[in-house]
């Protein structure tokens, strides 16, 4: 009995210490998540049930007896948390499969979670009613309820563990959190099998009802364990990603330790030595453990800070191998990504240049704290690094490798921008070659086609003089001088396309502008189409060509017209924007898809059946001859309509050919 006696005080004090530690860390890294919340409270019931135990053992060995006093509180730690304890063991299991795996809660296990809590609010309500006819307080009713049934809602407790336990195994991913399923899950069912034992053998030896409670104290103390070793050598939720605070609340926990020992040990000297003295003598031996535990420790710092540094280096190399792909947003995007998950960090932000304007980062929930490395490059700041923690102020470690990631990323982003810009000319040469090549074969083709469409067409033209030409053949022929103009169109377009506009002169917009849209407006009419026209009050020029600004308001507008068979409206307006010019056309057609606005620019792309492709090409090209930029927005409502936008520089006062 003495052997057991002082294996459930070894029990209680390892147990209240395991929980204890779980309590700290998830307090560390809180996150506003419902799930921390409920993992946080189901380990402070399991901690109060331990600390309970621990304070009427000890209670025990230092009056005799355990005090009334002392006896009530442990009796009301110990039977509130083992009342709530069942439901926060259901709702924790609901809420992780939820929030974690990312699983769909079927409406049985959301039934489950108010079952819980209804049995328990139906248990004090049961327990308040027998109370009232009794005439004793709630509270002595409540403890005797719990005090007769402990074992048996601990069995219940262990049972519906194992049960959530080993359904969460039906939806993990994750090798590594499956085997701590199991491992939760084998615990406690084997904490089941002790208190069913207790239950069954209670009554039939002391002896072995001792022994199941031993058992029961020193078991407990197992689900706890492994939570924390998954924590610590798996990063289980986050929980260990800076190691700063495990080693600050080990150090604490060995601290507390050393000090009940000292204590235990002064009780136990007493007779030899004065407390004073031997606490003084315990104390002082710890003056020779610093160079062993100097040894101990060094290495293993280290090994973690070579680790550390490492890890950080292979991140550096990874960015490095991102910037090569020459695109600096999905740079930002994959560090941002990549640095988060591998500090711990609950958001991470970088921006490049800094943006005033934009609100510091906060950590999710408001929980967290936050840090804000600048990005030097030459002595300038070019951005801003943000981190922000989940709960733990950001140790030195973290922030030691945020600075050494914000010292390397301004290279970074040097090379994906030089890289970026060698694709850019490398593009754009392979374009001019690529138009080079299609102004030589425009040139021959029209060379070789210009010239004998032109004599078909005369002597077409020739044939129709004739008075005595039968009336058939007049219609043929003047069908097929309409398809050699229609061809002669054709070439004319692809000579334009091939052909670079010579841009310099001081253009009107608004006059010019005014006069194309004049020129198609019979054309419009004949289609049914309402030709609006909206212009400033004041001239606006623009430095470009009279040929190149009316070949594109031309495409647009015809376009635009054509959109509409049935009839409709198009809407041309100039207007000015800062210090550029902004012309918009807009129709009601139907509108462009997604898939094809992302084409529409492109050489030869078209969905007409007789159109060649090349309208929207010569629009983009003359607008960026121009310095302009042009856009297209569609649908713009109820899935119709087509808003094409373009911006031109004005032109300096002044400025002529």
């Amino acid at each position: 009995m003495h052997l057991l006696f002082y294996t459930r005080l070894i029990g209680f004090t390892a147990g209240t210490l395991v929980y204890l530690f779980l309590l700290a860390l998830i307090l560390g890294h809180r996150r506003p998540r419902l799930f921390e919340r409920l993992l946080f409270f189901l380990n402070l019931a399991l901690f109060l049930i331990y600390a309970g135990g621990l304070l009427a053992i000890n209670a025990t060995i230092q009056y005799g007896s355990v005090p009334p006093a002392t006896k009530r509180l442990c009796e009301i730690l110990l039977g509130v948390s083992a009342l709530l304890l069942w439901p926060l063991i259901v709702h924790t299991h609901v809420e992780y499969s939820r929030a974690v795996q990312q699983a769909r809660i079927k409406a049985p296990k959301q039934v489950c979670v108010w079952l819980a809590y209804a049995m328990v609010l139906g248990v004090m309500t049961y327990v308040a009613l027998v109370s009232y006819r009794a005439g004793s307080g709630l509270g002595a009713g409540l403890l005797r309820f719990v005090d007769m049934n402990l074992f048996s809602n601990l069995a219940l407790c262990t049972a519906t563990a194992a049960v959530f336990q080993f359904d969460l195994l039906r939806h993990e991913r994750s090798r590594i959190f499956k085997s701590l399923e199991k491992w939760l899950g084998g615990t406690s069912f084997f904490l089941f099998a002790i208190l069913i034992f207790h239950v069954v053998h209670t009554t039939a030896s002391p002896f072995l009802s001792d022994l199941a409670v031993t058992a029961v104290v020193v078991a407990g103390i197992l689900p706890g364990a492994v939570l924390i070793y998954y924590t610590l050598r798996h990063n289980f939720l986050d929980f260990g990603a800076q190691r700063n605070l495990v080693y600050a609340l080990s150090a604490t926990f060995l601290a507390l330790l050393y000090l009940a020992l000292v204590r235990r040990v002064s009780v136990w000297l007493e007779g030899v030595l004065p407390p004073e003295a031997t606490a003084s003598i315990l104390l002082f031996v710890l003056i020779f453990l610093f160079e062993p535990l100097e040894r101990v420790i060094g290495p293993a710092l280290h090994r973690a800070h070579k680790e550390r540094f490492g890890r950080m280096q292979k991140l550096t190399v990874e960015l490095q191998e991102q910037a090569r792909h020459g695109e600096l947003e999905p740079l930002l995007a994959y560090s941002e990504r990549r640095i988060r998950e591998e500090l711990g960090l609950a958001a991470l932000r970088i921006s490049i240049p800094r943006d005033a304007q934009v609100k510091p980062l906060e950590a999710p929930g408001g929980l967290g704290h936050s840090v804000q490395v600048p990005l030097m490059q030459d002595g300038s700041e070019i951005g801003l690094l943000e981190a922000a923690s989940t709960g733990s102020y950001l140790t030195g470690e973290t922030t030691a490798a945020l600075e050494f990631l914000a010292e390397q990323l301004p290279a970074m982003v040097d090379l994906c921008r030089l890289i970026e810009e060698k694709l850019r000319l490398e593009r754009e040469l392979a374009e001019r070659e690529r138009l080079a090549l299609l102004g030589q074969m425009a040139a021959s083709v029209s060379h070789n086609l210009r010239n004998p469409l032109s004599s078909m067409k005369t002597v077409l033209q020739v044939q129709l003089e004739n008075p005595n030409l039968p009336v058939d053949v007049r219609r043929d022929c003047a069908l097929v001088v309409t398809e050699i103009d229609r061809m002669n169109s054709k070439l004319t377009q692809l000579l334009h396309f091939a052909k670079p506009s010579v841009n310099g002169q001081r253009v009107g917009a608004i006059a010019l502008a005014k006069q194309t849209t004049v020129l198609f407006r019979h054309d419009a009419e004949r289609r049914n189409v309402r030709l609006e026209f909206e212009q400033p009050r004041e001239e606006i020029s623009v430095l470009a060509s009279d040929d190149a600004l009316s070949e594109v308001l031309s495409n647009l507008i015809v376009n635009a017209i054509e959109a509409q068979p049935n009839g409709g409206r198009v809407r041309v307006a100039l207007g000015q924007q800062a210090e550029r010019l902004e012309i918009v056309v807009e129709d009601d057609g139907p509108g462009i898809s997604q898939d094809l606005r992302s084409r529409i620019f492109q050489p030869f792309f078209t969905t007409k059946a007789s159109g060649t492709g090349l309208g929207l090409s010569i629009v983009a090209r003359r607008v960026a001859e121009m310095g302009g930029t042009i856009a297209c927005e569609s649908p713009l409502k109820n899935e119709k309509g087509t808003r094409f936008r373009l911006t031109l520089p004005l032109a300096e006062r002044g400025a002529t050919t």
